[in-house]
């Protein structure tokens, strides 16, 4: 079945309406338009913070043709340069995502053979498919990838969709929709504990290992017969094979596995293949560290820390007057969520240095959930180097990347106030010389954000997806110092319309953004929705976990009186 008609039979859906992308602590919105740093520009009377731990005030930093010519409190200003007062703001290193599936879409499925065998499928059935670039599935002008540099990413390693082994990744820069914005290709080979599904083999974990093994082995013999029929006479041809040859690059330790994980039990897992065959191994996806500290440390792995948190719910419920069976059981579940939120602090206690990715993580989630890790032991300048110099060392990129200084490219976050602040809004992000403007809220007496639109009321939208346009409302409702809301959608069973809360109801600015689920043909799908309003107008994006990012627009119904 194609991603087409999977998307019609899963989801008769589109989605959403309104829009706040950030957190309440960041406002922006899309440029109408990005400039190039062509010429030479000076930004001067800037905090700048060359790197984590490193900052200079009253600061130049020079600029020419999108590269870093010099930093610091007494650079000389060429005449020829355009001068940008930048008092009273902040200035970073352009954000470095280690993993991330923005502008990434997922290939095709491949029809099953005729002789199919489910006990031996051919690798592309399987989800077997080393030799795929990511390139050839990512799409630098999606809105993801947009979202993802409104937070401050600048630079990205965008791995591929799929089962086990699904391909290579590649480095790329967040910069001009009209460039390739290609950095280093073939970076990474991606590796999943997810076979394509019961009934076929690799079906579960230990058959993923197996597999994994039988192929690492092969590919060995494989790449010593084609040293020694290039050498020696007298020996019988090799067989190509696409798959084997993939893992030529891991095998020289040229390139990493970058193995998925999602619990401490998967981590493992992909250290004891590790340990088995001698690879160089990257740990993506991380959220459970605090039982494999030491393995970790073994095996040298680096690690890619998801910045997703658990959901807080049950912190805030009341159980004074429940069972105690109830209470005992809450208390776990409390336990194990302020857990969750040490993780980070866990690793710089144990000095393993680590980055993020952002797998299945939300960008406006990104600063909020950086701050709770702050709150809960993570130092400040740990959390800022996870973001540039330890991203940088991990993807190999360190000598042009991670941090502020001559030579480097200009990739740059310009912040209103100190990155780790609740007042904190991003102005400016410049990545590979191009510089993306973005509007700031302007703030109450008490500090926090004031909306200069309202939002309250009821909404029309209309969606476009490959299966066609769809519409419905959202009504959103003023609770307290937030919103509620309620929205409508083509009910993916047929039959008229089905609706779900709004969840996460923020507004920054003229930045909206929110989320809520579907249920379609038996599976839980997350959509979020992030765009601007403008007056009575709304102009975003629906983004689908596996189908992509699509348009949406909105209007808002005038009040009957």
């Amino acid at each position: 079945m194609n991603l087409l008609s999977k998307f019609r039979m899963q989801l008769g859906v589109t989605v959403l309406l309104v829009s706040l992308h950030f957190s309440t602590t960041i406002a922006q919105s899309d440029p109408t338009g990005e400039r190039r740093v062509t010429g030479t520009y000076a930004i001067k009377n800037a905090t700048i913070t060359t790197s984590p731990g490193t900052t200079v005030t009253n600061a130049t930093i020079l600029i020419k043709d999108g590269l870093i010519q010099a930093v610091g409190s007494n650079v000389p200003i060429p005449k020829e340069a355009q001068v940008i007062n930048a008092d009273s703001l902040y200035i970073y290193p352009g954000f470095i995502d280690g993993a991330s599936t923005a502008g990434v879409s997922k290939p095709a499925e491949v029809d099953r053979p005729s002789d199919f065998n489910p006990s031996n499928p051919p690798d592309e059935v399987a989800g077997i498919t080393p030799w795929r670039t990511v390139l050839d599935y990512y799409d630098g002008k999606n809105s993801q990838v947009a979202d993802w540099r409104k937070v401050g990413f600048t630079i990205a390693q965008v791995v591929p969709e799929g089962g086990m082994l699904p391909g290579k990744a590649a480095v790329v820069v967040l910069g001009s929709a009209s460039s390739t914005n290609v950095i280093a290709q073939n970076t990474a080979l991606m590796a999943k504990f997810r076979g394509m599904g019961r009934g076929m083999y690799p079906g579960t974990q230990l058959g993923v290992m197996a597999k994994f093994r039988d192929l690492y082995k092969n590919a060995s013999y494989s790449a010593e017969h084609g040293r020694l029929f290039a050498s020696t006479a007298g020996l019988q041809r090799p067989e190509i094979n696409k798959t084997y040859e993939a893992f030529y690059a891991v095998l020289d330790k040229n390139i990493p596995v970058l193995f998925e994980v999602s619990n401490d039990l998967e981590i493992r897992r992909a250290l004891k293949l590790q340990k088995e065959n001698g690879f160089n191994i990257v740990l993506a996806g991380v959220n459970e560290v605090d039982a494999v500290i030491e393995d970790i440390k073994a095996a040298n792995a680096k690690v890619l820390l998801s910045f997703k948190l658990p959901d807080d719910k049950v912190t805030k419920s009341k159980v004074e007057d429940k069972s105690e069976e109830i209470q005992n059981r809450t208390k776990r579940v409390i336990e194990a969520y302020e857990l969750a939120l040490k993780q980070a602090a866990l690793l710089e206690e144990a000095n393993i240095p680590f980055a993020f990715g952002s797998m299945g993580a939300r960008s406006a989630d990104l600063h909020k959930n950086l701050k709770i890790m702050v709150e809960n032991g993570l130092s400040e300048k740990t959390a800022l180097a996870a973001l540039t110099t330890n991203a940088a060392n991990i993807l190999g990129i360190q000598k042009f990347a991670g941090t502020l200084e001559k030579g480097k490219l200009a990739n740059m976050v310009i912040m209103t106030d100190p990155i780790f602040s609740e007042s904190a809004q991003i102005k400016h992000v410049v990545a590979d010389g191009y510089i993306f403007d973005y509007d700031v809220s302007k703030k109450k007496s008490n500090g926090n954000e004031e909306a200069s639109v309202e939002i309250e009321g009821s909404w029309e939208y209309v969606s476009d997806t490959p299966a066609g346009s769809s519409g419905g409302t959202m009504d959103i409702k003023k609770e307290g110092d937030g919103y509620k809301g309620t929205i409508t959608y083509d009910n993916p069973a047929g039959g008229g319309k089905a609706s779900s809360e709004m969840k996460d109801i923020n507004i920054s600015g003229n930045y909206m953004t929110f989320s809520f689920g579907v249920s379609a043909g038996g599976m839980s799908l997350d959509v979020t929705v992030s765009g601007d309003i403008q007056g009575d107008e709304f102009s975003g994006n629906m983004s689908l976990a596996d189908f992509g990012s699509f348009p949406l627009n909105a209007t808002k119904t005038p009040k009957q009186r």
